[in-house]
């Protein structure tokens, strides 16, 4: 018995040791993961900021927020709708993500409206396009993704919501059409759902706040 004492001894420190790391291992992912999602918000919150100012909203779009699931129309089983308020009427609405399928992957971005229908802007959230040809459409690396500001469906009309080379009058890049083409038509695609659902998002989103508040 003697014997085999110091490996019991050796055995029962081992087992300490293995509980201990796995319990700073969880500690440390926790606390990653948290740091993580902080980092995530804020991101999304610098986004949003961009494209719909503080000064033009007097509510927080980051908790005035409804999922919704539109597949067909947004490329993604869910999407988040930000809600921008005034004095409790909608300014605009910041779709994310919306998907596209791009020439080496799927295009994910944030879509901005005004309530009147008019575009406040498009980001790229992310991609797999080629660089220095598809990486254009990132708002660091060109102004092309800015031009979408102020446009709606009304300006250009429908029929025009095409890049040059297909009839219409968004630019493409220069032996890159397939990249801009399909942003342009998931940017539309996101035009005309808002518009069928406008009312309905802003509805939906008071009745959550009004649940959310009792």
């Amino acid at each position: 018995m003697r014997r085999h004492l110091p490996i019991l001894i050796s055995g029962v420190l081992l087992g300490l040791f293995g509980v201990l790391g796995a319990g700073l291992v969880g500690l440390s992912h926790e606390g990653t993961a948290e740091r993580i999602a902080l980092n995530e918000r804020e991101a999304l919150l610098r986004q949003i900021q961009v494209l719909v100012p503080p000064e033009q909203i007097d509510n927080n779009m980051l908790n005035d927020v409804i999922e919704i699931s539109s597949p067909e129309a947004l490329g993604v089983e869910k999407t988040r709708v930000y809600l921008g308020r005034r004095e409790g009427k909608p300014v605009a609405a910041v779709l994310s993500p919306i998907s596209t399928p791009g020439y080496a992957g799927p295009i994910q971005l944030i879509v901005a409206v005004r309530f009147d229908g008019t575009l406040a802007g498009v980001r790229v959230l992310s991609h797999r396009e080629t660089p220095g040809l598809g990486d254009k459409i990132e708002a660091e690396r060109s102004d092309w993704i800015l031009g979408f500001a102020g446009k709606s469906l009304l300006d250009p009309r429908p029929s025009d919501w095409q890049v040059k080379r297909d009839g219409g009058v968004f630019d493409q890049f220069t032996g890159a059409t397939v990249t801009p083409r399909t942003i342009v038509h998931g940017v539309k695609s996101a035009l005309e759902y808002f518009g069928e659902n406008r009312l309905y998002l802003f509805e939906a989103g008071q009745k959550k706040e009004d649940q959310d508040n009792g």
